[in-house]
C-alpha cells in the first residue's frame, strides 16, 4: 500500500523546502518498523542542551530514551574503554608503520607494507556492515567478548611475527576483526540510551579512540628501546585486555532484540544523487585520512627528526583529534552536520597543502599541521554518519549506513598502498604523497557540497 508523501523530519520540526524525493526515486523499503532504531549516529536535535542529567525523550519510533542516568552513563563509559582499544590501535599505525619498515620487513618498500594496516582498516569497516544486524538480533555481550578474544589474541601473535604473510593475517585479519567486533556494538549500544543527546554521548565515546592514539604510541615509545617489539606488543595486548574486560561488564542494550532486523546494502538507493554524491565524498575523505595517520611518523624520520620525536607527532595528532570528534558533533547540532563537515574539509585542506607540504624539517611547522590536520580529519568520524542520516528516515539509516560503508570501505583497503607508492615512486620524497591527499579532500569538498545542493540549492547559509 502506498503511503502519503511526507516531508523529512530533521530536528525539532519540520522542513518542507527539505521535501525527500526519495521514495519516488527509490524501491520501498518492505522491512518491518519494529526494530531498534539505526546503530550509529543520526542526527540529534539542533539547540538541544547538553546538560548530562537524566530526562526522558521519545522518538519517532516510539521508543522511549532515558537520555542520561547512571546505567546510560556507564554505557557511555564502557563504550569509550572499548573504542580506546579498537579506535585506539588504529591511531596508531604510524607507529607500527614505522617500526616495521625500520626493523622486521626493512626489505619491503612502504606500498607494500601499508597493505597489512590498509586490510586492518577495511575489516573494521566492512565486517561492521554484518556485525551490526547481529547486534540488532543478539545484543552486545558475545560480540563484544568475542572482539575481547580477537584483539588480544592477536596481539599476542602479532609480537612474534617475522615474516610479511604473518602481519597482514594477525594484524590485518585478526586484529582488525576483533576491533570491528568492539567498535560496531560500542556505538551501537550508546544508541539504545540516547536520542536527543545521542551526538553528544557518541562524541564523548569517540575520543576513546583519541586517547589511545595518545597513550599507546607514547607507550611503545618508551617499551620499544628497552623491551624491543615483543614484549611492547605483548605488553599493548594486556593493556588492552583489561580495558576491554571492564567494557564487557559495563556495554549493554536496553531496547528488545529485533529478530528480523536488516541493514544489507541496496545499491538501488544509489539513484537518489545527494546519496550518491555523499557516498562519493566520504569515500574520498576515508581515502585520504589514513594517508597521513599512516605516514606521519615515517615522514618524521625520513626529514631527520629523532626517532623520539617521530613517535610522539602522533600522540600530538590523535590529542587535537579528540576535540575534532567531540567539538564540531556539537556544532552540527546548531548549524547542520554537512555545514560542519564542509568547514573541517576546507581546514584539512589548508593543513595539507599550506602547511605540511612547505613544514620539512622545521618542528613548528610539523607540530602545526598534526594539531591542524588532527582537530580537522576528526569529524570523519563523528560527523559523517550523521550526514547520511540526513539523506534519509529513521527507519531507513542502517540501509543507507550499509549501502554508503560498503563501497567506503574499499577506500580504507587501497588508500594506504596507494599513498606508499606514490612515496616509491617519488624516491621517497613525500612532496607527492602530500599533494595527492590534499587533491582528494578537495574532491571530498566538491562532492558533499554538491549532494548538499541536491537537497537544498545553492544557499550556504542553510542549516543542513
Amino acid at each position: 500500500m502506498s503511503e502519503p508523501k511526507r516531508s523529512l523530519h530533521i530536528g525539532d520540526g519540520e522542513h518542507p523546502d527539505l521535501d525527500s524525493t526519495i521514495r519516488d526515486k527509490e524501491p520501498a523499503d518492505n522491512s518491518t518498523g519494529d526494530h531498534p532504531p539505526p546503530l550509529f549516529v543520526v542526527p540529534s536535535n539542533p539547540g538541544q542542551d547538553h546538560d548530562l542529567e537524566r530526562h526522558t525523550s521519545t522518538a519517532t519510533d516510539g521508543e522511549s530514551y532515558p537520555e542520561g542516568g547512571l546505567q546510560a552513563w556507564l554505557v557511555v563509559l564502557g563504550a569509550w574503554l572499548a573504542l580506546v582499544s579498537s579506535l585506539g590501535i588504529a591511531n596508531t599505525l604510524a607507529t607500527f608503520q614505522s617500526s616495521l619498515t625500520a626493523h622486521q620487513l626493512a626489505d619491503y618498500d612502504e606500498g607494500t607494507v601499508g597493505w597489512i594496516f590498509s586490510i586492518y582498516t577495511f575489516m573494521v569497516f566492512f565486517l561492521g556492515l554484518y556485525i551490526g544486524p547481529l547486534f540488532d538480533k543478539h545484543g552486545p555481550r558475545w560480540l563484544i567478548l568475542t572482539g575481547t578474544v580477537f584483539v588480544c589474541a592477536s596481539l599476542m601473535l602479532f609480537s612474534i611475527s617475522m615474516e610479511m604473510w604473518h602481519f597482514i593475517l594477525t594484524f590485518g585479519v585478526f586484529c582488525g576483526t576483533g576491533c570491528s567486533l568492539l567498535f560496531t556494538p560500542s556505538f551501537a549500544a550508546v544508541g539504545h540510551w540516547f536520542q536527543t543527546r545521542r551526538g553528544l554521548a557518541m562524541g564523548i565515546a569517540s575520543t576513546g579512540g583519541s586517547i589511545g592514539g595518545i597513550v599507546f604510541p607514547l607507550m611503545l615509545e618508551s617499551l620499544l628501546p628497552r623491551l624491543g617489539w615483543g614484549w611492547s606488543i605483548r605488553i599493548l595486548g594486556f593493556l588492552c585486555l583489561l580495558l576491554c574486560a571492564v567494557a564487557n561488564f559495563l556495554i549493554r542494550a536496553r531496547l528488545p532484540p529485533a529478530q528480523n532486523a536488516s541493514a544489507r546494502p541496496d545499491f538501488r538507493i544509489f539513484r537518489n544523487w545527494a546519496f550518491l554524491l555523499t557516498t562519493v565524498g566520504i569515500f574520498m575523505l576515508e581515502f585520504a585520512l589514513f594517508i597521513p595517520v599512516t605516514y606521519i611518523s615515517s615522514y618524521a624520520r625520513a626529514q631527520g627528526f629523532s626517532e623520539a620525536f617521530s613517535f610522539q607527532i602522533l600522540p600530538i595528532l590523535n590529542a587535537a583529534s579528540a576535540f575534532g570528534r567531540a567539538l564540531p558533533g556539537y556544532w552540527g547540532d546548531k548549524i547542520g552536520p554537512f555545514n560542519i563537515n564542509l568547514i573541517m574539509i576546507v581546514i584539512s585542506i589548508i593543513a595539507s597543502l599550506a602547511i605540511w607540504l612547505p613544514a620539512g624539517s622545521y618542528t613548528a611547522g610539523l607540530v602545526l599541521f598534526a594539531v591542524t590536520f588532527g582537530f580537522a580529519s576528526g569529524s570523519n568520524v563523528s560527523i559523517t554518519p550523521v550526514c547520511v542520516g540526513r539523506l534519509c528516515r529513521t527507519q531507513e539509516y542502517g540501509r543507507y549506513y550499509a549501502t554508503c560503508y560498503t563501497i567506503v570501505s574499499f577506500a580504507c583497503l587501497v588508500g594506504v598502498p596507494i599513498g606508499g607508492n606514490i612515496l616509491t615512486s617519488d624516491g621517497g620524497d613525500y612532496w607527492g604523497v602530500i599533494v595527492f591527499t590534499g587533491m582528494v579532500y578537495l574532491g571530498a569538498l566538491i562532492a558533499l557540497y554538491l549532494a548538499k545542493v541536491c537537497k537544498v540549492g545553492w544557499r550556504p547559509w542553510i542549516i543542513f
